[in-house]
Parts: C-alpha cells; sequence; structure tokens
C-alpha cells in the first residue's frame, strides 16, 4: 500500500495496553503502520484476559494503567510467557521506574509520543527476539523478577521524559548488576555523581560503601596518600598508619570524578591497581589486596587527552568499558518542567512551606533558559525562590537577574533561523505539554479543531506526507 513502512518481519500479533485512548489508538494505527496485527486494552484486567485468549508477539504497555501497573503486567507476563517481549511506554520515566522495569524483564522502555520511525525498529527488534528465542528455563526469569521485589532504598533523584535520559536510565540499569568499570561523561552539574550513586545503590555492591573522590580537588602531593594509603613513618608527620580510599571503598565503589587531572604518575599507579586488584601504601612494603568497583567520571574530552599525551590510552581503555554520557539540560528543554515539580516539592518541603508554584511567566522564562550550570544551577534557583518568595505562587521578579533577562535555550530567540512550521510544532508541544497531553483543551488553546491538531501532532512524529495520510485513515489523527 502506498506510504506504508513495511516491517523487516512477516507480520506479528501486538498488545497495546494504555488507559489513553488518544494514546492508545495512534500507537495502535503506528503498529497497523507496519502491517502488524494489533489488539487494544485498556486496563490491567482486560490485558490479562486477552493474554488468555490467545497468543502475541510484543505487548506494548503503559507505566500506569488507571488502578493498574504495567510492571504488574510485566511480571505477569514474565510468569505465564516469558519469551514475549514487553515494551514500557511512558509519559515520565525516572531512574527508579526504568531500573525496575528493565530488572524486571521489560525488553525496553519507550518515552510517549514514540515516533513512527523509533517504534518500527523497537518493534523488528522484539519481533526478531521473540522468534529466535527458545523460551527459558523458569530458572532463568527468577533472578530479574527478585531484583526488581530487593530495589535498593531510593537516595537519588534522576528524571526526565527525554529520549537522551532515558537512554541514560537503561544503561545503568544494565551497567549496574555488573563489576565493569563505567566512565560517566558529562558538563559540571549533569548529575555525574547521582549516577554513579544509582549504579551503586542497585548493585550487589550497595551494602558496602560508596567513597566520592574530586581528583582535582586534592592536591597532588596529598592525592597518593589519599587513594591508597600510608605508614607509620613514610614522611615527616605521619606519625599513624592511616588507610587509603581504595581500602575503605572495600567491596563496594570508588568514585573518582575528574579524572582527566589525575597525574602521569598517578595514572600509572591507578592503572596497576584495575590489572592487579592491589595496592601499595605510601612508605609500605607490603601489598593489599583489594576488591573494588572504580566509576570514573569526567567533564573533559579523554580522547583528546589521550592523543595529545596527556592521558595514557592503557588507562583510558580500562576506564571507558562502558560510558554513559550525560546531555546538558539545554539539550533535553522537555525535561526543565519535569526537575522543577521535583526541586518545588522538596525545598518547600525542607523549609517548612506549603507547597508553592511559580506563575507562568516565571515557568516560561525558566523554560527559556538555557542552564550553564545545568540541573545542579536549577535547584539552585528553585530553592532560592522558595526561600525569597513571600507568596504561594512565585513571581518572575523573584528568579535571578541572569533569569529574569531571558538568556534563550530557544535557537528561534537566540539568533537561529528555522522555518515556520518548525516554530508551529514547538509551540502546539509546547501547549500540549502546558495540558498535560489533553487535545481537547490545546485545541480550544490554540483555536484549531482537535482532528487538525492531531493531524499537526502526527506530522510532527512522522514527516513524511504518504505517512500521514495513512495514520488519517487508520482514523488516529
Amino acid at each position: 500500500m502506498q506510504g506504508t513502512l513495511m516491517a523487516s518481519h512477516p507480520p506479528a500479533r501486538v498488545l497495546v495496553v494504555d488507559d489513553e485512548p488518544i494514546t492508545a489508538r495512534t500507537i495502535a494505527a503506528m503498529t497497523r503502520h507496519f502491517g502488524h496485527d494489533v489488539v487494544v486494552t485498556q486496563t490491567l484486567e482486560a490485558a490479562l484476559a486477552q493474554l488468555d485468549a490467545g497468543s502475541f508477539d510484543v505487548v506494548l504497555t503503559d507505566l500506569h494503567l488507571g488502578r493498574g501497573n504495567g510492571l504488574d503486567l510485566l511480571r505477569e507476563i514474565q510468569q505465564r510467557t516469558p519469551d514475549v517481549p514487553v515494551v514500557m511506554i511512558t509519559g515520565y520515566a525516572t531512574m527508579d521506574s526504568a531500573m525496575e522495569a528493565i530488572q524486571a524483564g521489560a525488553y525496553d522502555y519507550l518515552a510517549k509520543p514514540p515516533t513512527l520511525a523509533s517504534l518500527g525498529t523497537l518493534l523488528d527488534r522484539a519481533i526478531e527476539k521473540r522468534r529466535v528465542m527458545a523460551a527459558p528455563a523458569p530458572e532463568a526469569v527468577a533472578e530479574p523478577a527478585t531484583l526488581a521485589q530487593e530495589r535498593p532504598e531510593r537516595m537519588t533523584y534522576i528524571a526526565g521524559q527525554s529520549a537522551q535520559m532515558l537512554d541514560v536510565f537503561k544503561m545503568v540499569a544494565r551497567v549496574a548488576p555488573r563489576r565493569t568499570s563505567v566512565l560517566i561523561f558529562g558538563e559540571s552539574g549533569t548529575g555525574k555523581e547521582l549516577v554513579a550513586r544509582s549504579i551503586h545503590l542497585r548493585s550487589p555492591r550497595s551494602e558496602r560503601r560508596f567513597v566520592p573522590v574530586n581528583v582535582s580537588a586534592i592536591p597532588e602531593g596529598l592525592l597518593e596518600t589519599e587513594l591508597f594509603g600510608h605508614v607509620r613513618g613514610a614522611f615527616t608527620g605521619a606519625t599513624t598508619t592511616r588507610r587509603g580510599l581504595f581500602e575503605e571503598a572495600h567491596q563496594g565503589t570508588l568514585f573518582l570524578d575528574e579524572i582527566g587531572d589525575l597525574s602521569q604518575p598517578l595514572q600509572a599507579k591507578l592503572l596497576r591497581v584495575l590489572q592487579e586488584h592491589r595496592i601499595k601504601p605510601v612508605g609500605g612494603n607490603e601489598e593489599i589486596d583489594v576488591d573494588v568497583r572504580v566509576v570514573a567520571a569526567t567533564h573533559q574530552d579523554l580522547q583528546a587527552l589521550v592523543h595529545s599525551g596527556r592521558f595514557r590510552e592503557d588507562l583510558f581503555y580500562r576506564l571507558n568499558v562502558v560510558n554513559i554520557a550525560l546531555p546538558p539540560l539545554r539539550e533535553r528543554p522537555e525535561d526543565v518542567s519535569v526537575l522543577l515539580e521535583h526541586f518545588l516539592k522538596k525545598y518547600s518541603s525542607e523549609y517548612g512551606n506549603p507547597p508553592k508554584r511559580f506563575s507562568s511567566d516565571a515557568e516560561q522564562r525558566l523554560r527559556n533558559y538555557a542552564w550553564p550550570g545545568n540541573v545542579r544551577e536549577l535547584a539552585n534557583v528553585v530553592e532560592r525562590a522558595v526561600v525569597l518568595s513571600t507568596s504561594p505562587v512565585i513571581s518572575a521578579e523573584t528568579l535571578p537577574p541572569m533569569i529574569q533577562q531571558g538568556t534563550a535555550s530557544d535557537p528561534a530567540r537566540s539568533g537561529a533561523l528555522v522555518s515556520l512550521d518548525e516554530l508551529t510544532d514547538r509551540y502546539v508541544q509546547r501547549v500540549l505539554e502546558h495540558t498535560e497531553g489533553n487535545f481537547t483543551k490545546a485545541a480550544k488553546i490554540l483555536g484549531i479543531s482537535r482532528r487538525t491538531l492531531h493531524r499537526m501532532s502526527a506530522r510532527k512524529r512522522d514527516p513524511d506526507p504518504a505517512d500521514r495520510d495513512k495514520l488519517s485513515r487508520d482514523g488516529s489523527v
């Protein structure tokens, strides 16, 4: 059929579960777009009834199902037909929900609204897995469910609905149970230490210590003894033997922040420790066995430092077994509202204030700000606003001058020229965010029909006119 993107596999049977009718119809239409047979349900009970009545190749389920929960559905499927891939789809993602979904056995974790291309690729991979994978023995699926039930106490807050943060969540979920070294890249304030703590808390080492050390904050002459310890008499003033941070982190996790600032001599010593799992305290003759998982982080381009000879190539590859790149906040503006809401609740509670909110003008300025200090700066701005505001509604006048002046993160406001269609799409998306996805309210604000709004939203997800026509014929727009 003209305009239909054909799947690379024969048609599959897909169960779509979402308690929002418009979203369910849209995802179903997109799935049918690839030639698959689709069954739509809106509740946990109805989904289980469909699974009892027949078999499916893939399940696409919302994380929140009114009275039910997508994770409950996932666990039921794991018990009944563990070879059926389950994809969680959500409009609000957190590290905890992603971790629980992945460890409970979810095949993948997708943000709303999915694009036609991303959904098609994901369906291809999931169907391929379903058709080539033999059903695992019951023992093979027991461990992930247990891990999900024994989720460690939440001590960090990392949230977002952007595709970039979803990728971070999934990577943390997959690497945390291993002992692999991890290298985290990101600008200052993006949350590198929070990610490192999340890896530790969700690992088998969570009952042991997480020991953070900022390499750039410790003078080079003291860093060696800080890391490896020293024996009595090793140097002037060493009146007692002292354990180093590697020993403190034994059977736990050592977080080395700003690893790019490590001196060449210490790079060589760190490499030896990573290879042999032994340390030698300064001034000592005996080596000490250590079992430490190292997570390192940097805001620098380590590969460039390797090419310039300032960072050892062998150490780089030893640390960079798995790497996680944290995007700056300006590249994921859709996450600003999520973070603002969290920090408003956090600081209002800490200072004993009733819940506060930003005025529409203040929130607009916060959305438009470029956030050079990333999440750390956003948290500081919200705390300042909560402290200074005497009203339940925080006005723009309470914000710092640089935000009141409107440093824009929008390319159209910062001087870059964009097309009229792109500006329209951005404004439509902003209104939909304001109405929390309610198409009726958004259409009223925009002064257009709901059908037109659906068509514009589908155009943003799928720019190909032929594909839009197909979606319209399927009745989703």
